[in-house]
């Protein structure tokens, strides 16, 4: 339970001491910004307006963070927050649209003006909800190259099905036809003068784009417009649908688009499309403009501008809230997939060779696009904005920007977190809208970028102030000097010295702030500033020194005043200590073995109270002292025969033990065990392969103890020429049991089968009738039709 208590302290007060980290943090942050509207552009700091804060200093921080609203009187505060006004707010249409025309409204609310400081996120909530009979807006491009003449001959036949089954969905419902083919150019389309009247048998002429019914409620005309439209053709893979897709998203007045309708735009083709460049090759190098060139007959520019890129596609498609399905072949479907993902607002789906199924592509796709709804912006880099909602069935808050499973007049909440970054010249519109729908949550955002006490409608604005010596304007409490003048109160003059004062307060020409940006060059002398902590100084000529910069040990500034002090942002230590925090004891006492002159027991060095053990490629020291080396070879090797001719009177010392072997005392050992870091365990044999083990201490290297073991350990004697025949008489004997073993086994088989014979014998019966295998020489047959009378 201490232990805990002591932990739960000990967080605590690790809490406290970072966020007093953060705190200082931001106060030095704050404490640079020398006027009101570069400090509150930073996050958190706040400006102290009040005329004069200390008359005695000449050193006065006006910004501060704003946690510390101490430093100044509140009404001389400047913290400006947030902002958020509702301009229009209608409500969300609720009840099934009626016979007379009424704005639906599917977002709300529609117009916020937001007054946003810079880096501080504000919170806002729109709603989306999808309203019940939405109208909408069907125009059907088709591909009427050769290949896709039996999929017209099917969607002719199927106009009244399409127009029934999206009236199902909706009452206001307009259905359009247009059709494309290529540029009537080379390599495109065959130029060959009979090619270009009609490219194939029964094919009418080559052309980029026609627009054969614009968007009207007469839906019976668009099985006739299909029926009457004629096929054309080209010589290359590709088509021009690019070129006719962007006429029809881009003419609103020929296509008949409505603002406020879902606008979708079937794209129904079994090949791939032209994009931007692919022209260079009939010599055409004009860009697409992007522009509406549609007529009476058709697209006018085919033969005179590029296809149209993808982004260019993707952004007046973003632009006008069209809604885009490809209706696709089978060998079309990746091609297509890939490009509805660079198409906001598009999707794509697989078609039968005939387009038996384009009623169920439209139905099912206008459902999927109905049913969700996905929030975009069109913000500039100046803001953020983030997404967050429940969606329809959540609990909790997620970033997300699109929700699925929408209900007609159940409505969606959103929450944007907008951040401005930048202050640019003027207030921003941004539009935050759903995708595919042409309504949208417009945002006025003016940044704040400046303080009101430094515009000339606030009463303390005073310009030629005395406060400044007359040469410069007093606004939110400091002097903003004019040309030719300086100081804190415009006291100082170029004439006076000209940059010659402010290089002064540089250290060399490398510089390009004054006094290191840590005080204010007052007329050529740096006046380094004040820190909030009182015991914390900035000194220097250029401020360029401190003493609370240096090196840290537990959290303390040169492990605290009992080991150093800091002098310019070094470590100056105490007598007894050393390091770059003055955390290292000078003496090397505790690098010493108990009983051991030596430091580090002479395989390391002493650093920092603490022995670092010597690492070579043969030896690898370690413990506390470097007494272990696990890695080193030992004297082993050395001692062994000493040991076994001392021990056991054998060995290649034998004959002359005592002299060779003087300085090396053998006891005997009944159990060898390790007793301290500097006892050393071998293994060795002696001639007749007898295992023996023994321990050596050399710390005291005039003489060396070693304690062995009192017998050898000798493997058992083996009479290998017995056992070598005993294993042959072995393998002889098994051969003789296996051979006995198979007679037995076949004489009693053999038994059995004869007296299974004689059984059979007896019991057989022979008789003398006729034989069943005999067959006489002549044959009768008997006349059926032959009467005995």
């Amino acid at each position: 339970m201490a232990i805990f208590r002591s932990w739960l302290i000990l967080t605590a007060l690790l809490a406290v001491f970072a966020q007093s980290l953060m705190t200082q943090s931001q106060s030095d942050s704050c404490s640079n910004h020398l006027s009101c509207h570069s400090c509150i552009q930073t996050k958190d700091c706040s400006w102290c307006s009040k005329p004069s804060m200390d008359p005695s200093s000449n050193n006065e921080v006006r910004c501060f963070a704003s946690s510390n609203n101490f430093l100044c009187d509140k009404e001389f505060i400047v913290n400006p927050r947030n902002v958020e006004t509702v301009i229009d707010d209608k409500p969300l249409s609720k009840v099934k649209k009626s016979e007379v025309r009424e704005e639906i409204v599917q977002i709300s609310p529609q117009k916020i003006s937001l007054k946003l400081r810079l880096n501080e996120p504000q919170r806002i909530k729109f709603r989306y909800s999808r309203a019940e009979d939405y109208p909408v807006d069907l125009y059907y491009l088709m591909d009427l190259s050769k290949s896709m003449e039996d999929d017209k001959n099917k969607l002719s036949k199927l106009g009244d099905l399409l127009a029934t089954t999206m009236k199902n969905i909706t009452k206001d419902f307009r259905l359009g036809f247009g059709s494309f083919v290529d540029k009537p150019l080379m390599p495109f389309t065959s130029t060959v003068p009979e090619k270009l009247i009609s490219p194939c048998a029964g094919c009418a002429a080559p052309y980029g784009f026609k627009n054969h019914m614009s968007l009207d409620t007469n839906t019976a005309r668009f099985s006739q417009e299909v029926s009457r439209s004629q096929i054309s053709g080209n010589i290359d893979t590709p088509e021009g649908g690019f070129d006719a897709l962007m006429q029809v998203i881009v003419c609103d007045e020929e296509i008949g688009w409505r603002s406020q309708a879902r606008r979708l735009v079937v794209f129904s083709t079994d090949a791939g499309s032209h994009v931007a460049g692919d022209a260079k090759l009939t010599g055409i190098v004009t860009p697409n403009d992007g522009k509406c060139h549609v007529e009476s007959h058709g697209y006018t520019h085919s033969a005179l501008q590029d296809y149209p890129s993808v982004p260019q596609i993707n952004k007046v498609a973003k632009k006008n809230a069209i809604n885009l399905i490809f209706a696709v072949t089978k060998d079309q479907v990746n091609t297509y997939e890939r490009l509805s993902k660079e198409i906001e607002g598009s999707s794509y789906a697989e078609m039968e060779d005939d387009s038996s199924n384009i009623v169920d592509i439209i139905r099912d796709g206008y459902n999927k696009i109905s049913s969700k709804v996905e929030i975009k912006d069109d913000a500039n880099s100046f803001v953020t904005i983030k997404y967050f909602s429940k969606c329809m069935h959540g609990s909790q808050l997620i970033e997300t920007n699109h929700c699925d499973d929408l209900q007609v007049h159940v409505p969606v909440e959103f929450e944007a977190e907008i951040i401005a970054t930048a202050c640019p010249k003027n207030p921003q519109t941004v539009k935050i809208y759903p995708v595919g729908v042409d309504e949208a949550l417009v945002l006025e955002i003016d940044p704040i970028c400046e303080c009101p006490c430094e515009k000339p409608s606030d009463p303390t604005f005073e310009p030629n102030s005395a406060k400044c010596n007359s040469h410069g304007t007093h606004k939110c409490g400091t002097c903003d000097c004019d040309n030719g003048f300086y100081g804190r109160k415009c006291e100082c003059s170029s004439s006076d010295g000209g940059s010659s004062v402010v290089e002064n307060c540089r250290a060399d020409n490398s510089s390009l702030v004054d006094c290191n940006g840590r005080g204010n060059c007052i007329c050529g002398e740096c006046i380094c500033h004040a820190r909030q902590n009182p015991e914390e100084k900035i000194t220097g000529r250029y401020c360029e020194c401190d003493n609370f910069s240096c090196e840290r040990h537990n959290e303390r500034v040169c492990a605290g005043p009992e080991h150093g002090t800091c002098v310019c942002g070094s470590c100056e230590c105490a007598n007894g200590w050393t390091g770059p925090a003055c955390e290292c004891a000078t003496s090397t006492e505790s690098c010493k073995a108990p009983g051991d002159t030596q430091i580090c027991s002479g395989h390391g060095i002493c650093a920092c109270g603490e022995c670092q053990c010597e690492v070579t490629p043969e030896s690898r020291y370690s413990g506390l002292y470097c007494e272990r080396c696990q890695t080193c070879a030992g004297r082993c090797a050395e001692f062994k025969d000493c040991v076994e001719c001392k021990m056991y009177q054998s060995g290649a010392l034998k004959d002359e033990c005592e002299a060779s072997c003087m300085e090396i005392s053998v006891e005997t050992a009944e159990k060898l065990e390790i007793q301290n870091d500097f006892d050393h365990i071998c293994t060795a044999y002696d001639d007749k392969n007898c295992r023996f083990q023994f321990i050596y201490n050399d710390r005291d290297e005039k003489i060396v103890s070693i304690r062995a073991q009192k017998e050898p350990d000798c493997p058992p004697v083996i009479f290998t020429l017995g056992v070598i025949l005993m294993i042959i008489g072995a393998i002889v004997l098994t051969g003789l049991a296996t051979l006995l073993l198979w007679k037995l086994f076949t004489t009693i088989n053999d038994r059995r089968e004869y007296a299974r014979f004689l059984e059979e014998t007896k019991n057989a019966k022979w008789t003398a009738g006729k034989n069943p295998l005999y067959r006489e020489a002549t044959t009768r047959v008997q006349n059926p039709t032959y009467r005995d009378n």
